[in-house]
């Protein structure tokens, strides 16, 4: 761990790096199922779908950025590479082959919402450390994730 002059204890700093940098892969991983699903999507609500993907990734991307330079001000090393994601990441795979916006809807749905539930687990984990500002940062991402979440899963329930 790098010197800082940051208040929070050393020990605490160093398990929510530990934290940071987990979600970091999930986060990492989130980023390109959202892609594979942008990249390949088919089917009649194609052009909504494929926009709506591609804005899940980007405000992903935002969220890698908030996580990674976390981890770095609290002294440690963002663990950012995607081989160093896909070994760490504990997301499930995404399916490869699908191509249907239901199937990449419900794929991306189960990944955002397995994301999400990290966050939260995220957040307690700040709190048990005293670290409210990790704690905000998480309490932000699952706010924005819920809301992607909101956006995909309209798209597998009747309008009715």
């Amino acid at each position: 761990m790098m010197k800082t002059k940051n208040d929070l204890p050393s020990a605490a700093r160093a398990k929510m790096i530990a934290v940071l940098n987990a979600r970091l892969a999930d986060a990492v991983d989130l980023l390109t199922q959202a892609k594979q699903a942008h990249f390949n999507v088919k089917g009649p609500a194609f052009i909504g779908l494929h926009l709506l993907f591609d804005d899940v990734a980007g405000a992903v991307y935002e969220y890698i950025d908030l996580i990674a330079e976390r981890a770095v001000q609290l002294g440690g090393t963002a663990e950012a590479t995607a081989r160093l994601a896909a070994g760490s990441s504990s997301l499930g795979e995404y399916p490869a082959g699908i191509v249907s916006g239901a199937d990449h809807c419900q794929a991306l749905s189960g990944a955002l919402a397995a994301f999400g539930k990290l966050a939260r687990q995220a957040v307690d984990k700040a709190v048990e450390f005293n670290d409210a500002d990790t704690a905000d940062l998480f309490t932000g991402v699952s706010r924005g994730i819920d809301k992607w979440l909101w956006f995909v899963e309209a798209h597998l329930q009747p309008a009715d």
